[in-house]
């Protein structure tokens, strides 16, 4: 099925395999795709695949002040 994609795109033809054959679960090879992507990234995949229309609220911009407090650099990190 994937053997025009198998010279260009080895690891993916190998992956998609992986799943016909019940060998990986595609919610797994979802979760980690999903997770290594960045979030625009992910972003993007779903506006270029018509999965969401609306551009991505821009972010605030970093602070000491507004950082997660796991951040080394918050004001509020332990």
């Amino acid at each position: 099925m994937f053997n025009s994609y198998a010279k260009i795109r080895p690891a993916t033809t190998k992956m998609l395999e992986m799943m016909d054959e019940g060998m990986i679960d595609p919610r797994a090879v979802a979760d980690m795709c999903l997770s290594w992507l960045s979030e625009s990234s992910v972003h993007e995949m779903m506006l270029a695949n018509d999965l969401v229309e609306e551009e991505p609220e821009e972010e605030e911009e970093w602070t000491p002040d507004n950082a997660d407090f796991n951040d080394p650099g918050s004001r509020h990190h332990y």
